[in-house]
């Protein structure tokens, strides 16, 4: 086995016919230690004595480079000194556009060894275009107050487009930042007492809330994850295609991995995006073990896999980690049917549920168990605020009951509160606000002392935003409280109604978004954005009363049905439906109609633009 030097100084092991060969899945002679660092460096100082590591796929499923920590150490050295050298001070924080490469993950550990502070910026466009990722980016360096970006070459013009916005002055890429000279730098590592970086939550857009991370809270999230959520072992072999700028991705599998010596492999998220069942190919054939990925994932691998399943063995898959959204029961039974003969066990799902301001985990459920899905009544759930269990005649009629997965107790020294509106503490199966406490909590949104007051309490618990009730020590999250429609006095989920919708043939999962606007009387509407892929006028509107009438049927409302061509619906980072996103450009007018209808609903008054959640 030989180093090879690969463009722009990144290396890799190469064979002695000069072909690449990724990292293995153990480290012999050294001893697995899960997560027992104080800070990041002291994890990538102990994992560079092995020769476990990264490796990274193109597009095809070619291994492209590779990276094993104790090259990613030097490299993130080398390129920390750069860093320094080129008049960062330390703790300034750095913006780097995360694409799945070797040069993000230099940057990355290179700023924790410089004390730098990394702030990882998404690397794919949204809809919208340059703009609208120019806007964002924008809005990103001036919460960081950022002193510096570093991107990849095709994206140089949007970022420097950005950065003048934001007024930064220097913008460096991957190629043009270890072209400058390392000096006589000595490196000052982030302590144990100090930041780590700045994640931008999944729904940030022109005024992101940038949450703070800190060495303490980065290294109990990772030791937890991966001695109690996952409880990895030495044989353990991971893949991932999440992005590494939302936290999943980067805590998920980057931080963690490394931080528990284990291998990874990775396809970037377009590459999945294009073909979702290379994924399940490269499992298969590198024998992975771990893999995580929020519903809609499970829901795209599924159905692209067909013929290509009989040449699948998925047998060694023992984490199929779900988590990011709300987990849907639906998607993974058709996950489990359409993979039965590769060998996957449905077993290996393990629901969780987390969040960028808790680092990244909070619960996790109970490994090697079957999923569990509680099955409630839904008129009492709508009604009285309870999950009450569906009775045997009911559980016929998917109209009348709605199904949740249970996401697991919370990780040890983390708290977990199910309150009222008033902070009264509820029982089993009443349904509140969700309240998390722990040292996995950040230190606050950065340089914004009143987002982080609004989530703070002087409890020390943080209001997460989220609803959720208890079974049986175990927690169940039903929604956004922020997403709640008030309709006539009720409250209404619009997960339920989105749900109901997507049941309606031919749509699938994520063509629906649901939501409350003012119409002309000054009352709330409800409207329904279905993305349709129909185009004859009659099928057209046949599918428009479907809709409406699913909707009446299930929640006892009338709403908008708007049709709109396919991927006009906003996703968040992580795969979550942005409902504040879908409404802006409903409303603004930048989402269009496929097919004309009676205006229903006439917004009036100045529009507010929420951030995606």
């Amino acid at each position: 086995m030989r180093s090879e030097i690969m463009p722009g100084g990144v290396s890799g092991l190469g064979s002695s016919d000069g072909t690449l060969q990724y990292t293995p899945r153990t480290n012999p002679g050294l001893r697995q230690v899960l997560g027992e660092f104080s800070t990041l460096t002291d994890g990538l100082d102990y994992a560079a004595r092995g020769i476990t590591g990264f490796n990274f796929y193109s597009p095809r499923g070619v291994l492209a480079h590779v990276l094993p920590y104790w090259e990613l150490r030097e490299f993130a050295l080398s390129t920390g000194r750069r860093l320094i050298n080129s008049g960062l001070k330390r703790g300034s924080r750095v913006a780097v556009v995360a694409e799945t490469g070797p040069e993000f993950m230099a940057v990355f550990f290179g700023c924790q060894y410089a004390g730098l502070v990394p702030c990882p910026m998404p690397y794919t466009m949204h809809i919208g275009g340059r703009e609208a990722y120019v806007e964002r980016i924008a809005g990103m360096l001036r919460s960081a107050h950022a002193s510096a970006a570093v991107t990849c070459g095709d994206l140089e013009d949007h970022v420097n487009a950005a950065a003048a916005a934001a007024g930064v002055d220097l913008v460096l890429t991957h190629e043009q930042l270890q072209a400058l000279p390392e000096g006589d730098v000595e490196l000052e590592p982030f302590r144990a007492d100090e930041q780590a970086y700045i994640q931008y939550s999944s729904g940030s857009t022109s005024h992101p809330k940038g949450v703070l991370i800190t060495q303490r809270a980065i290294t109990a999230n990772t030791r937890s994850i991966l001695q109690h959520g996952l409880k990895i072992r030495p044989i353990d072999r991971a893949f991932s295609w999440l992005p590494l700028y939302h936290d999943m991705g980067l805590v998920g599998f980057c931080l963690s991995p490394m931080m528990g010596q284990v291998t990874v492999d990775y396809l970037s998220t377009p590459s999945f995006a294009r073909r979702p069942a290379l994924w399940l190919k490269l499992m298969s054939d590198n024998r992975c073990t771990v893999a995580y990925s929020p519903s809609f994932g499970y829901d795209l691998a599924a159905r692209r896999v067909n013929a290509a399943a009989d040449d699948l063995d998925l047998s060694q898959w023992r984490i199929a980690g779900i988590g990011g959204d709300m987990v849907r029961p639906d998607v993974l039974n058709l996950f489990s049917r359409n993979l039965a003969e590769t060998g996957f066990d449905s077993r290996a799902f393990l629901p969780s549920y987390g969040m960028a301001e808790s680092t990244l985990a909070i619960t996790f459920a109970d490994l090697e168990e079957p999923f569990r899905v509680d099955v409630v009544d839904r008129a009492q759930y709508k009604l009285s605020r309870r999950a009450v269990p569906a009775n045997d005649v009911k559980k016929l009629d998917p109209e009348k009951v709605r199904s949740f997965v249970v996401c697991g107790r919370p990780l040890p020294g983390h708290d977990v509160q199910i309150c009222d509106g008033a902070g009264n503490l509820l029982g089993d199966r009443e349904i509140g606000h969700v309240r998390v406490k722990g040292p996995s909590l950040m230190a606050g949104y950065f340089e914004n002392p009143a987002a982080t007051d609004d989530v703070m309490l002087d409890c020390g618990f943080m209001d997460t935003g989220d609803m959720g009730y208890w079974l049986d020590g175990q927690i169940v999250i039903t929604g956004r409280a922020k997403d709640l429609i008030l309709h006539n006095g009720r409250n209404i989920w619009p997960q339920d109604i989105e749900w109901a919708v997507e049941q309606v043939a031919p749509l699938r999962s994520g063509d629906a978004a649901a939501f409350a606007v003012e119409s002309a009387d000054g009352q709330d509407a409800v409207v329904v954005l279905v993305q349709c892929r129909l185009k004859d006028e009659l099928e057209l509107e046949s599918l428009r009363r479907q809709v409406s009438s699913v909707v009446h049927r299930t929640s006892g409302i009338e709403c908008e049905v708007v049709l709109v061509p396919p991927k006009s619906l906003p996703f968040t980072s992580s795969g979550k439906l942005s409902r504040a996103g879908a409404k802006s450009r409903f409303l603004s007018g930048d989402i269009a109609e496929i097919a004309a209808r009676k205006p229903a609903v006439a917004p009036v008054g100045p529009l507010e633009l929420a951030a995606a959640s």
